[in-house]
């Protein structure tokens, strides 16, 4: 507004100046003043007793704090008030009381009043309090514009100025306000205009700017104020500066209640909750007299409910009660809420239920900790009790969302979307993008489209929700369509729409693309964002860029635990286990604590090499800082053990897991198939079904396999008809391929065949390949020969395909054939793959590829195959030649033999191990007949249990046994 404070006018209307526009325009029938005859502010004679001031503000304060501030403002036209002080405290009561219940209405008729009196109108008190009022009626323009038109003014109203921009979040005009005013050099800031700019810096988040202020505060001596301490001791926590925060308390000669509560905040905010912890228990030791109030209880709270301490929660709980503030809104709300983050909802519920007082907020929280656990019939019957109870409003759709997020609960997303579309909620922007982004998560993109351009006035954050949902949910190319036409439409894309347009990228493979992405990045000066930072490593690490990842990875000052979960997990996930380990100890030495995420990644890597001695030692680490109560912590453990040969320890994990989902069935289902226990594989599956688990396609692609490997045809083939007539579960091109796989190893070629034919769609080349090499098996030259065709044309340049064609041949004794082969993958620049095996000793691997000498220990490991090999002789080896494709004389093929990757670990292994140890190899490749029989003899002769992992399963030998019976 351009217009300031009217000019001091008499007590009456009938001047004819302009009328100020935040003033209600006088109307002479029902003006909100009595006439001047019958009001003054001066004492007035009346024939009976005048009222007494003690009387008619006892009257007019209970008023106010009943919030009937009308009856106030009629009270205060009545001459209750004899003289212009009593008048003027009950105005500055009632102003005061304006602000308190945000009523603005009566706080504009009350300015009015003050500006239309002689006596008022220029009364420092009451402008003062007028400025103050509308700041708290969150109208600080208002505020500034009756500054503004003041023809005087003190250090009080420029406090008031300050406060108003802080208290409404308008940080950079407190700021601007406060250098105003010590630029004038009329006045002094003191100890109320300080705490106010102190709070502005941090809500600025300029360190910079907050330690000059500080520095302002100690040459003007108020440091050892107690207001000015507790804001230092607050911004500093909020800058995440904890430790300067501790200083000024500890350096604070005087302290309240307040000090205390801002230290223990500033723990709390930084996730210290150790820390707030230890300063609660000072505070209650009595060290200066002060007892917890509401504040300080719910200050902790919320860092006990981030933690998971559930324990500290609930001796949080049992202070409330011994204090009896177990009772107060806000810090019931902060309880129950603790005990919903915690999972702890009977307790939550307890709360919830015994809360006579419950608020909105109580309801949106109860409904919020039920939607997170995913109990939606829980949420939504919550939902439909507040609406008898308590208004509903956009907060509560938004939290009962979260508990629709899933496919199966699509339903329930529908039934929400009508409620909100009847109650007008669907009009809110964020009720909107949230309804896009759970029909995104729902696998409905269509009906997240539809809600999508049904937002009339679109914002950059509805086109995240799509593009994101899109990007995350299986339509990649949609999503880049998408940023496309919000470019057009005139938006520039923020940090959010960045990071989905590169995760589309990286799940297209578009790697072009994205590197365009990379160089509007570059322009705008976005690189140094930590979240697009991490979406470009992410892009470059799927498109398999990996040098590019780690240069970008290297470079980024500020590693945060995201980035290096990014770089430790790409690593894993695309077959580099090694170097994800070795980030990982980096990790640990810059100080960082793993998460959960990295975690898994590593415990992913430990299961890609079978290295269990760091597997153990990370899930020590998990078990002490209670990580293994995750889920997908407890599912990597398992997986672990299984791919590191101890299926009896990784059963023993699954069996310590509190909740079991169908992901942690499905990996202890697949980890029994992968060691050729396919009848207690179908054991475990028939118990989740009886438990009231809900199989998906990854539990038949574990009992599929774990059939396969146990040779359990018949039950294969049943499984794999039940799960689409049984369960609905449309088979998936990788059922396929288990169950052909399945057939060819049983040498049932034609049914495998069949299978093919009845595919409603194309076999890939790992069906292809997985038949070829069963082919091969059961020497069937002329359908290995038709297979070889399809998988060259398909692709031409993959080494694997003319390996195995040039094995089927060199089976059959087609030497030619053999050398026409090699010698095609000689002029394409083609190599076939190197035998190679590796072993776990001391938490060191050690790997071994066939046929190298160069290692220093190789004259070592020769004299001991030397010696087995004398040794299992006697019980009968004999080598096998026949594991040798190449045209040679069978001394040459002896040797190829002793040079195997395996054969070469396996020595290692018993020359370094203790005697009766465990002895874990793993192999790249099939192991061949001749290592799997020399290796079932060692075990008896050395009495030494071996468990080789090759590209397929897990071999268990002992006693010159093997646990898959020779059937692999």
């Amino acid at each position: 507004m351009a217009s300031v404070a009217p000019p001091p006018l008499p007590f009456s209307y009938h001047h004819h100046h302009h009328h100020h526009p935040l003033l209600p325009k006088p109307n002479p029938k029902h003006s909100i003043l009595t006439p001047k005859s019958s009001l003054s502010f001066s004492p007035t004679q009346t024939t009976s007793p005048p009222p007494t001031k003690t009387n008619s503000l006892q009257d007019l304060n209970h008023l106010c704090n009943s919030g009937n501030l009308s009856a106030a403002l009629t009270l205060l036209q009545t001459n209750a008030f004899p003289t212009s002080q009593h008048l003027k405290d009950a105005i500055g009561a009632l102003l005061q009381a304006c602000g308190r219940h945000k009523d603005i209405e009566t706080g504009r008729k009350l300015h009015h009043l003050v500006s239309q009196s002689t006596h008022f109108t220029h009364d420092f008190v009451l402008n003062t309090r007028i400025i103050t009022m509308y700041s708290m009626c969150n109208s600080p323009s208002d505020s500034r514009l009756v500054f503004d038109g003041l023809q005087r003014k003190n250090l009080f109203q420029w406090n008031a100025l300050v406060s108003g921009y802080s208290r409404n979040e308008l940080y950079e005009e407190a700021i601007g306000a406060f250098i105003k005013l010590i630029s004038a050099a009329e006045f002094k800031p003191d100890n109320f205009t300080m705490p106010c700019v102190i709070k502005a810096c941090g809500g600025l988040l300029d360190v910079g700017l907050g330690q000059g202020v500080h520095g302002m505060v100690v040459k003007m001596g108020l440091v050892s104020d107690v207001f000015v301490g507790n804001a230092l001791i607050a911004v500093y926590g909020k800058f995440g500066f904890v430790g300067d925060s501790v200083k000024v308390f500890e350096k604070m000669s005087a302290r309240n209640l307040v000090s205390w509560n801002s230290m223990i905040g500033g723990f709390s905010e930084n996730g210290m909750c150790e820390e707030s912890c230890r300063l609660l228990v000072r505070l209650l030791e009595g060290e200066e007299g002060f007892v917890p109030d509401e504040a300080t209880l719910v200050t902790v709270l919320p860092v006990c409910a981030g933690k998971g301490d559930v324990r500290m929660g609930m001796e949080i709980h049992g202070l409330a009660v011994k204090l009896g503030l177990d009772k107060e809104m806000m810090l019931s709300n902060a309880l129950m809420v603790m005990y919903l983050k915690c999972a702890y909802l009977t307790e939550a519920r307890v709360l919830f239920e015994r809360n006579e007082r419950k608020n909105v907020v109580s309801w949106n929280a109860c409904i919020g900790g039920y939607s997170r656990g995913r109990d939606v019939s829980g949420a939504f019957d919550l939902l439909r009790k507040m609406q008898v109870e308590e208004k509903v409003n956009e907060v509560t759709v938004l939290n009962v969302l979260p508990a629709c997020l899933e496919e199966s609960e699509l339903l329930s997303l529908k039934e929400l979307h009508g409620y909100s579309f009847r109650h007008g909620f669907h009009d809110d922007e964020l009720v909107a993008n949230a309804f896009v982004a759970a029909y995104s998560k729902c696998g409905s993109l269509s009906s997240a489209e539809q809600v999508f351009y049904g937002i009339e006035t679109k914002t950059v954050s509805s086109w995240n929700a799509v593009i994101g949902g899109h990007a995350q949910n299986g339509d990649p190319k949609k999503a880049l369509d998408l940023y496309l036409q919000m470019k057009q439409s005139g938006l520039d894309p923020d940090n959010f729409s960045i990071g989905s347009i590169l995760l589309a990228c990286a799940r297209l493979k578009f790697l072009q693309y994205g590197k365009e992405i990379h160089g509007l990045v570059l322009r705008n000066g976005l690189e140094l964002d930590s979240f697009i930072g991490i979406s470009l490593l992410s892009f470059y690490i799927q498109c398999g860029k990996l040098s590019t990842a780690r240069a970008l990875f290297d470079r980024m000052k500020d590693k945060n635990p995201v980035s290096w979960n990014a770089i430790i997990s790409g690593y894993s996930q695309i077959g580099l286990p090694d170097e994800a380990l070795d980030l990982f100890r980096q990790m640990l030495s810059n100080g960082i604590l793993p998460s959960e995420i990295a975690t898994m990644s590593v415990l992913g890597a430990c299961s890609q090499l079978s290295a269990l001695r760091l597997g153990k030692e990370l899930h020590c680490f998990a078990l002490k800082a209670r990580l293994t109560e995750d889920l997908f912590v407890g599912c990597s453990l398992i997986d672990m053990y299984a791919k590191s040969g101890c299926i009896e320890e990784s059963h023993r994990a699954f069996d310590s897991l509190t909740k079991k989902d169908v992901a942690s069935w499905n990996v202890i289902i697949a980890g029994y198939g992968i060691h050729g226990h396919g009848n207690k594989a179908l054991e475990l599956f028939g118990q989740m079904i009886r438990l009231g688990q809900k199989p998906d396609g990854f539990t038949f692609l574990g009992i599929l396999t774990a059939c396969n490997h146990a040779g359990l045809v018949k039950n294969g083939i049943k499984y794999f008809k039940q799960m689409q007539s049984l369960y609905g579960i449309e088979p998936k091109l990788e059922h396929y391929a288990c169950v052909i796989d399945m057939l060819g190893r049983a040498g049932q070629l034609e049914e495998a065949l069949n299978i093919i034919d009845d595919m409603p769609e194309e076999p890939d080349t790992r069906i292809w390949s997985s038949l070829l090499s069963s082919c091969r098996n059961y020497n069937d030259l002329g359908m290995g020969q038709k297979i070889a065709e399809k998988l060259l044309e398909m692709e031409p340049e993959r080494a694997e395909n003319y390996v195995l064609l040039s094995n089927l041949y060199a089976a059959s004794g087609n030497w030619d054939d053999v050398r026409w082969v090699r010698q095609r993958m000689k002029e394409i620049g083609l190599q076939k793959e190197a035998g190679r095996s590796w072993i776990e000793l001391g938490g060191q691997v050690y790997n071994f590829v066939a046929g190298d000498n160069s290692l220093p220990e190789s004259e070592e490991i020769r004299k001991m195959w030397k010696r087995l090999e004398e040794r299992i002789s006697r019980l009968g080896y004999t080598p096998n030649t026949d594991s040798v494709l190449h045209e040679l004389d069978d001394g040459e093929k002896i040797e190829i033999l002793r040079g195997h990757s395996e054969k070469l670990a396996i020595s290692f292994g018993l020359l370094k191990m203790n005697k009766g140890a465990t002895l874990r190899v793993c192999k790249n490749l099939r192991i061949c007949v001749d290592c799997h029989n020399a290796a079932k003899l060692i075990s008896k002769a050395v009495e030494t249990e071996i468990i080789v992992r090759d590209n397929k399963r897990f071999h268990h030998f002992k006693d010159g046994l093997c646990s898959c019976g020779d059937y692999w």
